[in-house]
């Protein structure tokens, strides 16, 4: 397979595991990366591959997506400043990153003539839609600057579709977790957070009262739908957005729950580590829960990972990485 693959943010956590996967399936690949929130070391086990490049750039930098492209038959764009937080704290830089640095890239890619341009949309823009499951078409008002700026990547890849004729085909992720997920920050992912703390025998702290659920979706299943989303040649999956997910919910509770009873079976003692609650976060919705009806249709979608059997593989990781 000769085809070449440009992975933006392949140093991060996704775009790590999309660069380890599809070198394995003997795709070329491209890494584009700033590192301000990415990590050389993600990408340790295949710094040496024949078939990998390394640019460090910036994606709102015209310039250095325009160099990235070069020769790249498919775009999997996943560089983008993550965390409602963060946006909430810095809602400029954020838009810089997730609206221009989007803009670049369909820019870029749309001038390379890439085959296809698979991005990382979000389920923050469903907003403040009260249904449950959440279905593709119906959304709701975004609640933070981030949701705001994913939801134009939408209008944006939809715009470059029907006006420059750039296949695209939209993610919209919910609460991925796995491998390589990086644990330390002011902005880290609720998982490897409350792992680490776990290890170290300290007790998290869940905002709210641990009822909020979400569709925590692991990253095999997600590796599955940029291949499939880069793959497919389903007319109707061209220039639309899917939800990725596995298709469940859990609460906070449960989620803690399961942690303490994985890391439990290393170090016993976390079985008996209390929990603390603290206020609920500025921008967060109550509840998460995809539909994956449109993936599985058009896409041939079928996730393999629950919470609980990602978790068990994540914790075994985290447990040899992290401690």
């Amino acid at each position: 397979m000769e085809a070449t693959i440009l992975i933006t943010g392949g140093a991060g956590f996704i775009g790590s595991n999309l660069t380890e996967y599809f070198l394995a399936k003997g795709y070329k690949v491209v890494a584009l990366d700033n590192f301000a929130t990415g990590h050389l070391h993600n990408l340790a086990a295949v710094a040496s591959h024949s078939h990998f490049k390394l640019i460090e750039g910036d994606i709102r930098n015209i310039n250095d997506c325009a160099l990235a492209v070069e020769s790249v038959d498919y775009v999997l764009h996943q560089a983008a400043l993550g965390s409602v937080p963060r946006s909430i704290g810095d809602p400029v830089t954020t838009n810089e990153v997730n609206v221009s640095g989007f803009l670049n890239m369909l820019v870029a890619a749309r001038d390379a003539k890439v085959k296809r341009f698979v991005y990382a949309a979000s389920s923050s823009t469903y907003g403040d839609s009260q249904g449950l499951p959440k279905v593709e078409e119906v959304i709701g008002k975004p609640l933070s600057p981030y949701a705001i700026t994913k939801y134009v990547n939408e209008l944006y890849a939809e715009i470059f579709g029907k006006t420059y004729g750039l296949e695209t085909i939209g993610l919209r992720y919910f609460n991925v977790f796995g491998r390589k997920q990086d644990p330390k920050g002011a902005y880290a992912a609720v998982i490897p957070k409350f792992v680490m703390q776990l290890m170290q025998h300290e007790s998290p702290i869940i905002n709210g009262d641990g009822n909020y659920s979400r569709d925590f979706t692991y990253i095999d299943n997600v590796i599955q739908m940029n291949e499939l989303a880069m793959t497919t040649a389903h007319p109707e999956a061209i220039n639309t957005v899917f939800n990725t997910a596995f298709g469940d919910r859990n609460t906070l509770n449960d989620l803690v729950g399961y942690l303490k009873k994985y890391l439990g079976e290393f170090d016993e003692s976390i079985k008996n580590i209390p929990i603390n609650y603290g206020p609920n976060r500025a921008g967060d919705i109550p509840h998460s829960l995809a539909s994956i009806d449109k993936a599985k249709r058009l896409l041939g979608y079928a996730p393999q990972f629950s919470l609980q059997q990602g978790l068990k593989e994540a914790v075994v990781w985290y447990w040899e990485h992290l401690r």
